[in-house]
């Protein structure tokens, strides 16, 4: 597999789980993380280990993020190598008039000819 056709292999992978996200979708948002997954978030818990309690995180999103408001990527670079890659993104959530942004830091295996998410890690830049 050439490093193009890997991250192009990401870049769908991160795109399917962003849709997933827009549409309340749990096996979608759930469907390419690995069952050990270590997520690190902006509301606590501080991390979330394992895929029972990254699916947590998402009740609380959910609570407040409506399946019409945005879950865009607005910036994207992906670094795949064989079998290790990572791909950084500033994104936006929120109403359509919202300009909330944070950034996306995603780690990946190729496990078995197929990509899986390691680790994810959502930031905002602190505040003074």
């Amino acid at each position: 597999m050439t490093q193009h056709e890997a991250e192009t292999q990401i870049r769908a992978l991160i795109d399917a789980w962003t849709d997933a996200v827009r549409r309340h979708d749990y096996p979608g948002v759930l469907a390419h993380h690995d069952p050990s997954i270590l997520m690190f978030d902006v509301p606590p818990p501080f991390q979330s280990r394992g895929l029972d309690e990254y699916r947590k995180t998402w009740d609380l999103f959910f609570r407040y993020h409506k399946p019409s408001h945005a879950f865009d990527i607005e910036e994207i670079a992906i670094t795949a190598g064989d079998d290790v890659a990572f791909a950084v993104a500033v994104m936006r959530c929120g109403p359509p008039d919202a300009a909330f942004q944070f950034r996306l830091t995603t780690g990946l295996r190729r496990i078995d000819g197929e990509w899986r998410i390691m680790h994810e890690h959502h930031s905002v830049p602190a505040g003074e």
